[in-house]
């Protein structure tokens, strides 16, 4: 016996979907009733066959009025799948969705062949590859891939969605090292120009894209890799809001995130103007061996007056490792993913995983020869994690080291001084790099290991040049400032100043100070000691002879009572240790060490 399928709405029949002999499902939708400006679902309710219509399409029905009546499917009857009538396209073959996979599809590599076939050509990767590198599969959400570049006034609506796809700057959020953390650990937002896209140039809307990704990042406190390649501002663009672009928010933005979040810059070939400086703001510059990077590109350069240049001619990357403005050097785009990886773990948190070198060989690091030189590094690599140890401004102040690392899975920053260099003493290019460096791990509450051996602050007129007073002093603010664990090594020479600035201001400053058997203090150099402190009794030697077996012996005796031992005897440092124990003490401190209370923003990091 037929069933009628009533509307359970006072309204109007606008569309009869099925018609007599169709068979329906349960969930069918019959016809559509229109009350209070919308149209509502009639639905079947019972599974079977259209025995008639029982209304026309525009008539006025009251609830419970019949709409067409059904047929019910009998107990040992079956209906296919195949056979129920639909009401229209589902899926994705409806039209709505159809276009907005297809809209998405065409901002994607695969529909820019030539594009990036060129950018192959040239040795390099596409944006959307350097992401799908950087970002753990499936975890790319992405802000603005519909956006085009504002230049409707000199371009057709098709010309901007196929040439100028989400106005040449991909970014959202993802994963990076998901396999190793967990969580809101392993995301970041990830941004990245795109110099298939009229050259990586910063336009309206890709601006907007950067205010709103960097607000993003604030709001959730989440790290930002930004790969930075392309030309600056863009003077193109014809629906700007005003006149300069002056009024941008990006660049304030970004540099408030300084302090707050780990931000990470990659550069590869071309980076000048506004590009550099999102470059510059970042904690860490990634870049590899082709790139140029200049705070103007060779039009600025040609516009001042200041002559033509080849973009190759502009900040090479031999000038900005040099100078510090690189901190590590990739050989490509892939390579510089890797380390970014790297970098950013180191403050996503601690890894499970972890093997350490053969400690006893730490013991002839150092030489029993105090005046013979030796390879610093070796106590570094052979100190923590296996692999563990990524040096950042290797090129610049050769005669400091700063370098990230891992003790037991835990991350730790690194300033040691080389001996190679200057003998360790400090310049005012090595004081900058170890107070920036100790300002970032300060930043985002990583320890800090310093491994002390410096004669203690250079000196001389053509060093006081460089300012050297208020470059040394740098350290002496910041290291009293931190609040992070500090652990001090002394490896062999700890005197004066330089000394005393490795360690925070003093062998007291750090949770730990501690030495090993090659270690020696004092107010200064054992050797300028005995030349200002016994100078008449030197003078008073009548041969030269003479004179030097009294320097060696006042050295000696200088010696004796500076060394580590007898230091420690007065306890002014924590204690002499074998070697093969430094890692348990770094350890002991670690583990000791409460976590660091959320508060307030922590003071940016300087960009230098």
């Amino acid at each position: 016996m037929a069933q009628a399928v009533h509307s359970e709405l006072q309204g109007t029949i606008v569309s009869i979907l099925v018609g007599e002999g169709d068979v329906v499902g349960e969930r069918t939708v019959v016809a559509l009733v229109e009350s209070m400006k919308l149209h509502h679902d009639v639905v079947a309710g019972v599974a079977g066959r259209v025995s008639s219509i029982a209304v026309a399409e525009g008539t006025t029905v009251q609830a419970g009025t019949p709409i067409v009546h059904v047929e019910p499917v009998g107990e040992d009857e079956a209906v296919a799948a195949d056979e129920i009538v639909t009401a229209g396209p589902t899926g994705t073959d409806r039209r709505d969705l159809a276009d907005v996979i297809a809209r998405h599809e065409l901002g994607l590599d695969e529909a820019r062949p030539e594009a990036v076939a060129k950018r192959h050509g040239r040795g390099h990767r596409t944006a959307r590859e350097n992401l799908a590198d950087l970002v753990d599969d499936g975890t790319f959400v992405e802000y603005g891939p519909l956006a085009v570049a504002a230049q409707r006034k000199r371009r057709t609506h098709d010309d901007l969605i196929a040439n100028t796809p989400a106005d040449g700057m991909i970014g959202g959020i993802g994963t990076i090292n998901g396999a190793l953390f967990e969580g809101r650990d392993a995301r970041a937002v990830t941004v990245s120009y795109d110099y298939m896209v009229l050259a990586g140039t910063q336009g309206t809307r890709n601006h907007i894209k950067k205010d709103r990704l960097f607000e993003v990042a604030e709001r959730l406190r989440l790290p930002v890799v930004f790969f930075t390649e392309g030309g600056g501002g863009r003077p193109g663009d014809t629906e700007t809001p005003g006149v300069s672009g002056l009024d941008c928010l990006a660049f304030l933005w970004f540099g408030q995130l300084s302090g707050t979040v780990p931000l990470v810059g990659i550069a590869s070939g071309y980076c000048f103007a506004g590009n550099a400086a999102i470059l510059g703001c970042c904690d860490v510059v990634i870049a590899t061996r082709d790139a140029n990077i200049g705070m103007g590109g060779p039009a600025m350069i040609e516009g001042g007056g200041l002559g033509v240049y080849a973009p190759t001619e502009v900040g090479p990357i031999e000038v900005q490792r040099a100078n510090g403005v690189v901190d590590v050097v990739a050989d490509d785009e892939a390579h510089a993913t890797a380390i970014a990886k790297q970098y950013l773990s180191y403050f996503q948190g601690p890894v499970a995983d972890w093997t350490c070198p053969d400690q006893t060989a730490l013991r002839d690091v150092v030489p029993t020869d105090r005046l013979r030189s030796y390879d610093v590094r070796a106590a570094i690599e052979g100190l923590f994690d296996t692999d563990s140890v990524l040096e950042l401004r290797r090129d610049f102040a050769n005669g400091m080291i700063t370098a990230l690392a891992r003790v037991e899975g835990r991350p730790v920053g690194v300033i040691a001084n080389d001996p190679a260099h200057l003998a360790g003493a400090i310049t005012s290019d090595g004081a900058d790099k170890a107070a920036r460096f100790m300002q970032l791990c300060d930043a985002h509450s990583i320890p800090i290991v310093s491994l002390v051996d410096t004669p203690g602050m250079m000196v001389g007129p053509e060093t006081e040049e460089t300012a050297l007073v208020r470059h040394c002093s740098r350290l002496f603010v910041t290291g009293a400032n931190v609040t992070v664990p500090m652990v001090s090594i002394v490896l062999r020479k700890s005197y004066g100043l330089g000394a005393q600035a490795m360690m925070g201001g003093s062998t007291k400053a750090p949770l730990a100070c501690i030495a090993w058997p090659t270690g020696e203090f004092g107010g200064m150099g054992l050797e300028g000691a005995v030349r200002l402190g016994y100078r008449k009794e030197l003078d008073a030697c009548t041969t030269d002879a003479e004179r030097d077996a009294l320097f060696a012996e006042l050295v000696g005796r200088l010696y004796e009572v500076g060394k580590a031992l007898s230091v420690a005897e007065y306890f002014e440092i924590d204690d002499v240790i074998d070697p093969v124990d430094t890692r348990r003490w770094i350890s002991a401190i670690l583990e000791s060490a409460p976590p660091r209370p959320d508060g307030p923003v922590r003071p940016n990091v300087d960009t230098w």
